[in-house]
């Protein structure tokens, strides 16, 4: 149902770095790539994650209670990711775990602030 979720920044090459290195083990690359905004996605037909220079020129702002879940495969993955996220600077919004049974996952923010989270469900 979900086509791609935008999170905005305050310096696009910064989260283009961020990005393009914890999203490459999900096989996603750039997809579409601007002055003002950057898409990956793992191709045509599957959601994708943008980062964007807000529309208005107005400061990013984070939101609170904002959300974006990233389905990532494994729980391997979740703890990579995880781990990933914040060697590069990201902060931990809730340690990598077992939510309820079969839901496992690990919540961070990203450089700007952004609410991330990384799952997987399943053992």
């Amino acid at each position: 149902m979900i086509g791609y979720v935008t999170l905005g920044t305050r310096d696009l090459a910064r989260a283009a770095a961020f990005y393009d290195r914890l999203l490459e083990g999900l096989g996603a690359k750039r997809f579409m790539d601007t002055p003002r905004f950057i898409l990956w996605s793992a191709g045509r037909g599957t959601a994708g994650l943008s980062v964007a220079l807000p529309y208005d020129g107005q400061p990013h702002d984070r939101g609170n209670g904002q959300m974006a879940a990233l389905a990532v495969g494994s729980r391997d993955n979740v703890d990579r990711l995880h781990a990933l996220a914040l060697e590069m600077g990201g902060t931990d919004e809730g340690p990598v775990g077992e939510r309820f049974p079969g839901f496992y996952a690990g919540y961070f923010r990203d450089l700007d602030g952004n609410k991330l989270n990384v799952f997987h469900m399943g053992r």
